[in-house]
């Protein structure tokens, strides 16, 4: 019954341990999308780091309609159809994917 009481314990105490940790060590710090939905034709993306950003957006077919470079953080995207994207934004080593409406 120790080793139990023991391994509960363990468990415990690295499951907080991994909360202070980022899910996943190469997403982008401080990575704020918005507005989502887009409704302007604009979209802003902010990080902590705030370096110059690869942009790739996809339709839902998987087809890349749109891949560009920002060094601010404003996107426009007037040129897309309303629907739902998946937006890819790699940032020096890290990368971001997000879910993106257009209305």
């Amino acid at each position: 019954m120790k080793h139990f009481y023991l391994l509960a314990f363990l468990l415990v105490l690295s499951s907080g341990l991994a909360q202070d940790k980022p899910s996943n060590p190469g997403e982008i710090q401080g990575f704020n999308l918005y507005p989502n939905p887009v409704t302007n034709g604009k979209v802003y993306i902010e990080t902590k780091a705030n370096a110059p950003k690869k942009i790739l957006i996809f339709d839902v077919l998987g087809t890349k309609v749109v891949e560009t470079t920002i060094i601010g953080k404003e996107l426009n995207l007037s040129d897309l159809d309303p629907g739902v994207y998946v937006l890819r934004v790699m940032e020096k080593d890290k990368q971001a994917t997000r879910k993106l409406i257009v209305k």
